[in-house]
């Protein structure tokens, strides 16, 4: 009997303009951050802050998310090789034997280092404009949710963070690995786990969003951000035992980098929600 299984092999390149490839990860990436930008203004504007207050946070979250993704993967995950091609690591290019280099776009960008980034860049935000860190945070949690989704929506069209093999019927054979890895049989059935991934995280951000319409006046400051951040990274912890390595070094490890890296952040989660700001009277904050 054939087993049931779904042949993936999309280009990762939707088209190009001269050398230039357009791709769906850059694409999925600016469809993640442009709807969890819309979330966020109407939150400001339930709020009744203005532009002159939404307009700053985006450029902050925007450069502080991209900036820390690209240095998480660059740092976590590769610091051999980008610790010796500086400019590779801030720049999409990659330079050539010849010593011509190509356009690439952001090929590693690390979910830990986006979030890590992200929560920089809002500190710096709240410092400047003199609003509470925790208020902000709990009105981006639903934004990150959507935005995770996009995320691994694009990892699945880049046929990358790809799962371990498996005899389920929905497996996928990706027939096209990013990066070329040639240690992984494209031939094998695996976990689509990036799939698992992205449906993980539409789901909290549907549930956290009825949550924060339905109960916002009566559940403590921070308990939002530190759902998500407890959510994510339990779902994220537990996915990875069915995910292939994503660097070598991580062979033979108990726990891989993302698991390690997951740890903080789950247990800051937990700390939001049932300890931090307990004793608050529950009123609405303005």
């Amino acid at each position: 009997m054939i087993p049931l299984t779904i042949n993936w092999n999309p280009d990762p390149v939707l088209f190009s303009i001269g050398s230039i490839d357009i791709r769906y990860y850059g694409l999925f990436w600016v469809i993640g951050i442009a709807c969890s930008s819309m979330i966020v203004k109407r939150e400001y504007t339930d709020k009744g802050w203005g532009d002159e207050l939404f307009d700053p946070l985006f450029f902050y979250c925007f450069f502080g998310v991209l900036l820390g993704a690209r240095l998480g993967h660059c740092l976590f995950y590769e610091p051999s090789y980008y610790l010796h091609h500086i400019t590779e690591m801030f720049l999409p290019i990659k330079y050539l034997p010849d010593g011509n280099w190509k356009y690439i776009g952001y090929q590693g960008l690390a979910s830990h280092g986006g979030i890590l980034g992200l929560v920089i860049s809002t500190l710096l935000y709240c410092k400047r404009y003199k609003i509470h860190f925790i208020d902000i945070a709990d009105i981006l949690t639903v934004s990150a949710f959507i935005c995770g989704f996009w995320i691994r929506m694009a990892n699945l069209m880049n046929s990358e963070i790809i799962g371990k093999v498996t005899d389920v019927p929905w497996a996928f054979v990706f027939e096209r690995l990013a990066n070329d890895q040639s240690l992984v049989d494209p031939l094998a059935p695996r976990h689509p786990a990036q799939l698992y991934e992205a449906i993980a995280y539409l789901t909290l951000a549907i549930i956290v969003y009825l949550i924060y319409r339905k109960h916002q006046l009566n559940l403590k400051r921070g308990f939002y951000f530190g759902f998500g951040c407890a959510s994510v990274f339990i779902f994220r912890f537990f996915i990875e035992f069915i995910k292939e390595d994503q660097v070598a070094f991580e062979q033979g490890m108990s726990l891989n980098m993302g698991q390690i890296l997951s740890i903080p952040y789950i247990l800051v989660g937990l700390w939001l929600m049932f300890i931090y700001d307990r004793k608050q009277d529950k009123k609405v904050r303005k």
